[in-house]
This record gives structure tokens, sequence and C-alpha cells, in this order.
């Protein structure tokens, strides 16, 4: 996240830092540590995370159970996912720019009503057609949080104060998207699917209820002008840049890969190789801890090795994650998972964050363009490596998981020879002109 170095003095009233002379400092109107409402922002955008995150993929454990009860293939069930990524996919953008015009906080309000509203209709959905449209209709209502989340903290935070209220964001996506997997997998094991998902729908709604109550009024948010037409031509613009689009092509394909891998884990686990019950396959998901570690030493690999010597190591640890969770060894399979988790949060970062470092014009839109490129990975991969599954066993889905990888190598490898080629052609103008000299 960007910081910035804030040179205006300040004097102490009580614990609160005020400044002493507020004109001449640019964020005199954003919160801080201490603010009352830093830690309201903090912890309603925790709850966020937790909402939007535990309803996005909670069904993604319980998919063994929904085949056995509603008698789908794997590639059938795997679209009660897929369906809901591809659903916040398409909206991401429009969402972003719907609050450019009426605010971030409101976009993310409705977003969690109507998503939360839906989750208490699946338990009753009649059919998996059922189910399935109404994911897709959750996933777009989720797309409102992605959309404005980053972009109210950045309106109503301080700079320097901006990567711990950022970080319990990112903290609550993550243990969200866990939990939620979790809960579902014991719970489905007890009382069946529908319990399970009545269970996050709960758990949401109460989330939910805490971001309304928690989250702060904008302070700083100015809506725009910009109507369509401005939001195509910043697309346009961010389409014609060639890093962007190899940066939105990394995520799709690191997605693919995890979503491929992630979607049909559970079949494997409860099949008639290790024969897991409900609930410990959907314990698995507790390495999601992992990617929460390996994400966080993104940026240390990014200096030590630059973007693409990050990229390249994980691709590699990925695909050695891969190769180990061919065994037919629980122990193997769960370290295969370990590398592969810790391979994906780890190019995850390094590409996300250099699409903001990348685009130095309408970030909000550069910004959902990958997430729109990063959940539609979601969506391929778990369609396309449920499919796989169902031909072709587990090993068909680790192919296909390992041929997106060797794409995305590709595009790496083609970025690497594009910057050699680059420096090359430097060098020698410099030569010349010491020649001319």
């Amino acid at each position: 996240m960007p910081s910035a170095d804030i040179k205006a003095s300040t004097v102490r009233v009580g614990a609160v830092p005020v400044d002493s002379d507020p004109d001449h400092d640019p964020e005199s109107g954003k919160l801080r540590p201490g603010d009352p409402g830093y830690r309201r922002m903090s912890l309603a955008l925790f709850a966020a995370g937790l909402a939007g995150f535990g309803l996005l993929y909670a069904t993604q454990a319980l998919l063994p159970a929904l085949s056995d009860d509603l008698g789908a293939t794997a590639d059938q069930a795997s679209w009660t996912v897929s369906g809901a990524t591809l659903g916040l996919a398409l909206a991401v953008l429009p969402l972003s720019a719907l609050s450019e015009r009426f605010g971030r906080r409101r976009m993310m309000t409705v977003s969690l009503s109507v998503a939360v509203g839906l989750a208490l209709l699946l338990p009753f959905a009649p059919s998996l057609g059922w189910l399935i449209t109404l994911r897709v209709l959750q996933g777009a209502a989720l797309a409102g949080i992605p959309a404005s989340a980053m972009a109210y903290l950045s309106e109503e935070v301080r700079a320097r104060s901006l990567v711990g209220a950022v970080g319990l964001f990112v903290a609550g996506n993550s243990i969200g998207g866990m939990s939620g997997r979790i809960l579902t997998g014991w719970v489905s094991q007890g009382w069946g699917w529908r319990a399970a998902l009545g269970s996050v729908a709960l758990t949401s709604l109460l989330c939910a209820v805490a971001f309304c109550l928690l989250a702060p009024r904008a302070r700083n948010f100015t809506p725009s002008a910009g109507g369509p037409r401005a939001l195509a031509r910043t697309v346009r613009l961010h389409l014609a840049n060639a890093l962007l689009l190899r940066l939105y092509a990394i995520g799709l394909l690191f997605m693919t890969v995890f979503g491929a891998v992630y979607t049909v884990i559970g079949y494997r686990l409860v099949g008639d190789t290790f024969g897991l019950s409900q609930g410990l396959a959907g314990s698995i998901f507790v390495i999601y801890l992992v990617g929460t570690v390996s994400s966080s030493q993104a940026g240390r690999l990014n200096a030590r090795l630059g973007r693409r010597g990050a990229l390249y190591l994980a691709i590699v640890t990925t695909a050695a994650g891969l190769l180990l969770s061919l065994a037919d060894s629980l122990a193997m399979v769960s370290a295969g998972l370990v590398l592969i988790t810790a391979g994906f949060f780890a190019g995850h970062a390094v590409a996300s964050g250099a699409v903001s470092h990348t685009a130095t014009t309408g970030r909000a839109q550069a910004a959902a363009l990958y997430q729109m490129a990063y959940y539609l990975g979601s969506s391929l991969g778990g369609a396309v490596g449920a499919l796989a599954y169902r031909a072709a066993g587990w090993g068909a889905t680790a192919a296909f998981a390992l041929a997106a990888l060797a794409l995305a190598g590709c595009v790496t490898l083609y970025a690497t020879r594009r910057a050699v080629r680059a420096q090359r052609a430097t060098g020698a103008a410099a030569r010349v002109v010491a020649a001319g000299n």
C-alpha cells in the first residue's frame, strides 16, 4: 500500500492527536489510530471481509455432498462455485463505477444486504439449477465489496495508517474464506448441506449487521461525474498497456490453477483412495493460513528477486505442489496443497501489487480489471478442473493446472526477454553516445 510522509506538527488532546495547523495538512480530515472512527472502520471492513468471502465460496467444501444429494456430477456441482465467481467477475467493473457515483459505504451496504438475503434463500433451493442461479446472483451482489473497499479505506484513512486497516480487511477475506469452508464441511457432515448453507447465511448476517453499525459515514467521498464513456476510455487505456495485460493474464492463470485444485480436492479426499469424512475433507482448507504467510512475504521476495524472479519462484513452487498431489498418500497430498497454496498466494500478491504500481491513472479501474481476470480464472479453473476430474480423475485435473502454470511461465518469460532486449538497446545507445563524445 502507498505511504506518505506527513510533516504537519501535532499536539495531543487526551489520547487523540490533533493537527495544530490543519490548513497545511492535506489529510487533516482522515482517520488515524487513536481517532474514534479508526477502530470502527477497521472492524467494519474486517466484518465485511468475513461475510463476503465466507459467502462467495460457501459451497466449495460441500460439492461431494451436493453431488450425492442432488445426483449431480462433479462438473455440474462445481458451477455452484464457478457461477458465483463468474457473477462477481462480470459485476466488479460496473459496480466500481457505481461506487464512484453513489459512495463506497452505500455500495458495500447494499451489496452485503442483497448477498445475505440471497444466502438465506439458498438452503431452500429446490434443484441444482435454482442453486446455481441464486449463486450467480449472489456473486454479482458480492462484487460491490472488492469494488469499493480499498477506495473507501484510501479516502477515509491517512496514508500512514492505511496498511493496518487494509491488513484487517485482507485478514477478514482470508479467515472468512477459510472458516466458511470448514464450517460448512462439519455442519454438512452432521445435518446436511442445506443446514450448512444456513449456518453460513446466519453468521454472514451477523457480520453484515456489524458492518452497518460500525462503518463510519464517509467524510471525504466526492461523487464522480464520469459516465460510461469515461469508464470505457479508461478501460481501453488499461487494455492497451502491454504490461497490465500480462499481469491480468498471470492473475487469471494462477487463479485457474487454484480454482481447479480447491474445487476438486474434496472429491478426491472423500473418495475411495482416502475415504475422509465431509468434515475432515472441509478442514483441509485450514491450509489457507499458509497463503496468509506467503502473501505477506511477497514484498520481500519482490525486493530480493524482482517481480519476474518472484513469479518464477511462485510458478515452480505451485508446480512442485501439483506433482506431489499426485501421490496416493494423504501426507504427500497435504504437503502438495501447502506448496500450491504458498505459490499461488505469492504469485497473486506480486501480480496484483504490480498492477497498482503500473497504472498511473484510473487505478480503481485497473484493479477492477485485475479482479475481473482473477475471478474469471476461478470460474474457468473450477469448471474445467471438475470436468477433467470427471473424465480422467485427479491426474487430469493436475495436468490441466500444470498447463495453466506453463502458460503463466511463458508470459513471464516473454516479459523477461522484452526486458533484456530493452536493456541491451539502452546499453548500445549509451555506447554510441559515449563514442561520439
